[in-house]
């Protein structure tokens, strides 16, 4: 059994989906892994990780659109607003979405489905630079 692990880097623009599918497979095959199972883990508290539609610009923005509705920047609704209007909102839907994606590795690719894609979520508005932690365990 193998066990691989490094921190890969992300720069984001603004807030919105950011697909990271291409470097996260370039990752893998360079590892040489046939059968496992990868873990990816965002290393911060208002950025997370998704697997999404990957095909239809809609449904980024739809998305977008839905958390933007339901974490709105309202200073008038939160008590903390340490770094901005966008800072407690950001925390929100980091916690509605998740920080750790688990996938399976078959025949040296991982098992995602046709239209499925892997999607670093920037929560803040400015610009990032954020780290994601990559675990790979196989043979």
């Amino acid at each position: 059994m193998k066990q691989i692990s490094t921190i890969l880097e992300f720069s984001t623009l603004r807030q919105g989906l950011v697909e990271i599918t291409h470097e996260v497979t370039d990752w893998v095959a360079e590892a040489g892994v046939q059968e496992g199972l990868l873990t990816l883990f965002c290393r911060h508290t208002s950025a997370s990780l998704l697997i999404q539609e990957n095909a239809a610009a809609e449904v980024r923005a739809d998305l977008e659109s839905y958390f933007a509705r339901i974490a709105p920047e309202d200073p008038a609704a939160y008590a903390h607003d340490d770094e901005g209007s966008d800072d407690m909102p950001a925390y929100l839907r980091a916690a509605l979405t998740q920080v750790q994606l688990s996938i399976p590795l078959i025949d040296g690719r991982l098992a995602l489905g046709t239209w499925q894609g892997i999607y670093l979520f920037e929560h803040r508005r400015r610009p990032h630079r954020r780290s994601i932690a990559v675990h790979l365990i196989g043979a």
